[in-house]
């Protein structure tokens, strides 16, 4: 299905990004990998070679989505290798809690450059060779870009920030033959959270919390949000541009009672 495509993941050494990876070799492309953990961008990068119909070997690059330099050697480093780009997949981001009283600007800034800028920045690099190749683009956001929770400001703002990112660059390159989409989880079990201050226990009482807080009576798996991931990305999907795509177990539809 994507034989001889190249695509792009960012944050792809764990979780979504690194299921989403995953699949795409199994579908034939050819893939980059972003991440800051060498050890587990290696892990990912030998699980996408395993599982590629004709053994592939993914191109692994060490970045920080801080940092602007790290952003232009993607793809400088992309299109030495394979000379293109078809589909790009910002997925790459961080998670803090706080509030309005609790977050510090630095905080602040680091959540929005890693969840906002550093996509920006990415995209507009990207953008050229995606025209070339009438690519397209996946960016990863949240329920949280859709809905309001309290003691996640600055990842909700940036969330919501990149939806209204991904439908104003829907718009803007739609006539030069290129789709933007967003897939938007709920609740995941991946470890982000645990990243993000819980612990242990915490973390546990929080997934079972989840059977209340989405429809479907449960957190979600990284594999779930990756075949949408894919399905956006595909040709299946030509006639889709522009759209924030809740998988997150309903939860975008409720309301307390």
């Amino acid at each position: 299905m994507f034989t001889a495509k190249v695509v792009l993941v960012t944050g792809a050494s764990s979780g979504i990004g690194a299921e989403t990876a995953i699949e795409f070799s199994k579908l034939g492309a050819n893939v980059v990998i972003t991440g800051r953990n060498q050890d587990a961008l290696n892990n990912v990068a030998k699980q996408c070679e395993e599982i590629s119909p004709t053994k592939l070997k993914p191109l692994p690059i060490i970045a920080d989505m801080n940092n602007e330099n790290a952003i232009e050697n993607i793809i400088k480093t992309t299109i030495d290798h394979f000379k293109k780009l078809d589909i790009l997949v910002n997925n790459a981001g961080v998670l803090e809690s706080g509030t309005i009283e609790t977050t510090s600007l630095e905080q602040y800034d680091r959540v929005m450059n890693v969840n906002v800028r550093g996509p920006y920045y990415l995209t507009m690099l990207a953008v050229p060779h995606l025209i070339k190749s009438k690519g397209n683009i996946v960016n990863v956001s949240s329920v949280t870009g859709m809905r309001s929770f309290p003691n996640v400001l600055a990842y909700c703002m940036s969330k919501s920030a990149l939806d209204q990112f991904t439908r104003c660059v829907a718009l803007e390159l739609a006539p030069k033959g290129v789709r933007v989409n967003a897939v938007n989880p709920g609740v995941i079990a991946t470890g982000l959270h645990k990243k993000g201050g819980m612990d242990e226990v915490q973390y546990e009482a929080f997934l079972k919390k989840c059977a209340e807080t989405h429809a479907i009576g449960r957190p979600g798996y990284a594999n779930e949000v990756s075949s949408v991931i894919v399905f956006l990305a595909s040709e299946g999907a030509s006639n889709i541009t522009g759209a924030t795509l809740p998988v997150d177990g309903g939860r975008h539809a409720m309301c307390p009672r």
